[in-house]
């Protein structure tokens, strides 16, 4: 072993901070960069909204006085305005902060204004969540001060579909053994385990019927027992024993083992079917909010021509305050600090720029290559990966995946992501490739319009698709691309009444 020098020349890609920082505002949504380009605004003191004097003194001078309409004062009056200008740079603001901040009036008291009034927020209205409406009916009803600690325990475990998520492990038989269970929630509350089912069941009787139930079929016999059903009823019978037949519509199979007309059968199915299976349906979670989507482009027809625009509305423009920046570069002591955030601000401008640029590009690239998309809707859209694209604007592929990560465009046909233009290509008989969501879309349009007592299988809609539109795919890709549109499978769509 022994210590030496060497010399080794090699080459190697350096990420500075500058181009981490580029490729990072690259990916980030639009509301993410104006949350980003607030926290700079903050941080960095020599950035600034405000368009410089400079530019703004250029609009300005069409309006300002020409020399000759300006009085002549002489030396002396010229002087007096110089100083004038001088001791208006000279301002202590934090003075000047600190005096109108002393000099603001007081909130006598019984005086009314708008100082008086509540914080707008609380004024705000929001839809009232499943939570607040349980919590509600559990103030106003008679329960002890353990038993009421145990309910709002049941009420804060309720999920999205009003059932009281008690997290299991799978069996191998396909059944589910609860993690958590009533009695496991009376003993944190203090209660007594064999009062938990009579308080669980008081809450399941609160408004919606059949909350906090465990599952379907117990929150269907609370409905039913609530409707008056007793226990040899045939609707109690089916929700208890039948379940599983009732969800695939096998009929025939309930009224075999029930040994009961099948019209008895159709009849306790529409009742059945009027029960809620989802309590929560009409409440919206407390923290659920509605967000409206902006584009980041829009496609405007021009024409016949299609025109790509960046949508710059609420995005901040940035600039350098050159006057503060002069000031502070005086400063021997500041000036290393200032030059730093100086170059920081350079390329955050730089970086938001290129940021706009390259979605203007990617976008302009993909109206070239749908044109009929745009012109004529989601059934002549072509098929199309990252590499077409990324070809065409001479960036890699990494790079149009970040630009086309959670960007939105505004056309004709409506808002889409831009990642929607991307779809595998999916072989016709006779004529050129269709993309994959052409093919959903159709599936979709097929399922629509069928017979609902007589529902198309899988294997109807691949024959129909070959037949009507030469798109050859095989059952198992029907049933998946079903499946990612939410779409029952045939036997569970068939509707008899």
């Amino acid at each position: 072993m022994e210590i030496k020098q060497q010399l080794r020349l090699s080459q190697q890609l350096v990420m500075t901070p500058q181009l981490q920082q580029a490729i990072r505002l690259l990916q980030l949504s639009r509301l993410e960069v104006i949350e980003e380009i607030r926290k700079e605004l903050d941080d960095n003191p020599v950035l600034s909204e405000d368009e410089p004097e400079a530019r703004r003194g250029e609009a300005a001078d069409s309006v300002r006085p020409q020399p000759r309409d300006i009085p002549d004062v002489g030396r002396e009056g010229d002087g007096d305005l110089k100083a004038t200008e001088k001791a208006t740079r000279e301002v202590d603001w934090e003075k000047f902060l600190e005096n109108r901040t002393l000099q603001q009036p007081t909130t006598q008291p019984g005086r009314s204004g708008y100082d008086d009034l509540p914080p707008i927020e609380q004024n705000l209205t929001r839809p009232r969540s499943l939570q607040d409406h349980l919590l509600w009916q559990l103030q106003m009803s008679p329960f002890s001060d353990v038993e009421r600690a145990f309910c709002e325990l049941v009420i804060g475990n309720l999920d999205e579909r009003g059932y009281l998520d008690l997290e299991g492990t799978e069996r191998p038989d396909g059944t589910r053994t609860p993690d958590l269970t009533i009695e496991d929630f009376a003993l944190e509350a203090g209660l007594h385990p064999d009062d938990a089912p009579l308080v669980l069941e008081m809450i399941q009787n609160f408004d919606p019927l059949g909350v906090a139930a465990r599952d379907l079929r117990e929150c269907l016999m609370i409905q039913a027992r609530a409707a008056g059903f007793e226990e040899t009823d045939n609707e109690v019978q089916i929700i208890q024993h039948h379940l599983h037949h009732l969800e695939k519509h096998n009929y025939t199979a309930i009224s075999r083992e029930m040994k009961i007309p099948i019209e008895d059968v159709f009849e306790a199915a529409k009742t059945i079917q009027e029960f809620e299976s989802r309590p929560a349906r009409n409440f919206s979670d407390q923290d659920e909010r509605t967000i409206g989507i902006t584009p980041d482009v829009y496609v405007i027809k021009d024409g016949d021509n299609f025109v790509c625009v960046d949508n710059d509305r609420g995005m901040q423009r940035l600039f350098i305050n050159e006057s503060l920046t002069k000031r502070l570069l005086k400063d021997p002591t500041a000036k290393e600090f200032v030059g730093e955030k100086l170059r920081n601000a350079q390329w955050l401008i730089r970086a938001i720029e290129q940021r706009r640029k390259t979605i203007i590009r990617v976008a302009e690239c993909i109206v070239e290559k749908q044109r009929d998309f745009f012109e004529k809707g989601v059934a002549y859209l072509k098929p199309m990966i990252l590499r077409d694209v990324a070809e065409a604007v001479g960036m890699h592929e990494s790079t149009i995946s970040r630009v086309t990560t959670n960007k939105y465009v505004h056309t004709p046909q409506g808002l889409f992501e831009l990642k929607y233009f991307f779809n595998s290509s999916i072989r016709r008989v006779a004529n050129e490739d269709i993309a994959s969501e052409s093919v959903k879309q159709a599936i979709k349009k097929l399922i629509d319009d069928e017979d609902k007592a007589n529902p198309i299988s899988d294997q109807g809609i691949v024959e129909m698709l070959e037949k009507t539109e030469g798109i050859k795919i095989a059952r198992r890709t029907v049933a998946k691309y079903r499946e990612m549109l939410g779409i029952l499978a045939s036997s569970k769509r068939k509707r008899l009444f």
